[in-house]
């Protein structure tokens, strides 16, 4: 949520800030819902001050005197319910705009339609080069037997899949690893509800905009959450810490859902763009500081990138184009791993930086040394996702009789093993 005062104050940055993201919002009717709601709450006052002033007034004056007195308040009352149905009628226009109005892209985000003008930053790693004919991570994971598709299709329908045996203990290696890596660098762990109210949603900046990638469970008015973002980010809201409590560093491990709506056709085959998986979530809510959110938005692209390189996974780091930025990101930076079967980098992580605007909406502030409240910043990023990420631990780490060697950070986790062999 935006400030509607700084929307006053520059109506042409927000415009373009819009249209940068490719958002259409009308922000002249927005403004001018804004200028008529400020009008009746002007009018409302005026007329409230005159009832009191005049109601008053009456026991005071003669009669000739007094029935024009209460002729006047009768006006004024009939005024005051006819504003206040003015308002009511212009506040649900007026708030759907304002959920609407996207926070303009730091001056450093590229200008770009979509991510294919995404700027990329650096890369680390040597990508492999085979001497074998490699196979993709679904050929692989069905030689072994760790992978199942077909019947998570059967079961569940299309985008769903079983992992087995090895593929299993693999998935819960990588995401093990990666929670222990942040609660080794000071973050909270917090296991999390998965089942939303739509407060939640709307408070992280998920509604409007994403419905149509939300499981929504009707019957309870609740929604299955895509991301861990939303509990930890929303878990303080409508609350006011105190100064000395931030930053708050957490990580959460859960379970996520997503519809993939309008994605048919898109990265059908394997594990790429699937239904449900499982992910590890950095999110940080720290002081209403730019310079502070730029600086932690390092360090949780940092951690991410340690995790990657612990991994052995060759990535690249992108600087996101304002087209392919959510409603709410000042800025983001996505992590790609290189997944062989793609002939390409593939997006595993995104880090992102909001400033105030998911803290406003769910009214998350500190209280200052000098006792004023403030709106709170927050950021979040993937640490690891899985099993997307097993699409290039699999296909990079593969030999040519079909086995994995398993990355020797995880092999405490696979009960020692460093190698998945056919059985």
């Amino acid at each position: 949520m935006i400030d509607i005062k700084e929307i006053r104050d520059n109506p042409q940055r927000y415009k373009d800030g819009a249209r940068a993201k490719r958002f259409d919002l009308d922000i002249d009717r927005l403004l001018e819902l804004d200028a008529r709601l400020l009008n009746c709450r002007q009018r409302l006052q005026e007329v409230a001050t005159e009832k009191n002033s005049v109601g008053k007034s009456i026991p005071k004056l003669a009669d000739i005197d007094r029935q024009a007195a209460i002729t006047r308040l009768s006006a004024l009352k009939e005024e005051e319910g006819q504003l206040n149905e003015e308002a009511k009628s212009l506040q649900p226009e007026f708030d759907a705009l304002m959920s609407q109005v996207p926070q303009p892209a730091a001056e450093d985000v590229p200008y770009g339609e979509d991510d294919t003008q995404n700027v990329e930053l650096r890369r680390w790693g040597e990508v492999r080069r085979f001497d074998f004919q490699c196979k993709d991570h679904i050929e692989l994971g069905a030689a072994l037997d760790i992978i199942d598709v077909e019947r998570g299709v059967k079961l569940a329908g299309t985008r769903n899949y079983f992992l087995k045996g090895d593929g299993a203990l693999l998935h819960w290696a990588v995401l093990r690893f990666a929670m222990d890596t942040m609660v080794a660098r000071g973050y909270t762990p917090m296991a999390v509800p998965l089942l939303m109210k739509d407060e939640a949603m709307q408070g992280t900046g998920y509604f409007p905009g994403s419905e149509e990638q939300t499981y929504r469970m009707e019957r309870d008015g609740l929604n299955l959450a895509g991301t861990a973002e939303v509990p930890v980010t929303a878990y303080h809201s409508g609350e006011i810490l105190d100064e000395q409590q931030l930053p708050i560093k957490s990580v959460a491990m859960s379970t996520c859902f997503r519809r993939e709506a309008g994605a048919a056709g898109k990265d059908t085959r394997g594990l790429y763009r699937i239904h449900q998986f499982d992910k590890v979530e950095q999110v940080i809510i720290c002081e209403n500081d730019e310079e502070k959110s730029k600086q932690y938005h390092l360090e949780i692209l940092a951690n991410s990138e340690a995790v990657m390189q612990a991994l052995g996974l060759p990535y690249r780091v992108v600087n996101v184009c304002t087209g392919d930025l959510g409603r709410g990101q000042v800025q983001k930076y996505d992590i790609e791993a290189w997944m062989p079967s793609r002939n390409a980098f593939g997006e595993t992580h995104s880090a992102s930086r909001f400033y105030e605007f998911q803290a406003r909406r769910m009214n998350l502030r500190y209280r200052t040394a000098r006792k004023k409240n403030v709106f709170c910043h927050t950021l979040n990023n993937t640490v690891i996702a899985s099993p997307r990420i097993l699409i290039p631990i699999l296909e990079l780490n593969q030999n040519p009789d079909g086995s994995i060697n398993i990355p020797e950070v995880l092999a405490p986790y696979m009960q020692g093993k460093k190698v998945i062999r056919s059985r």
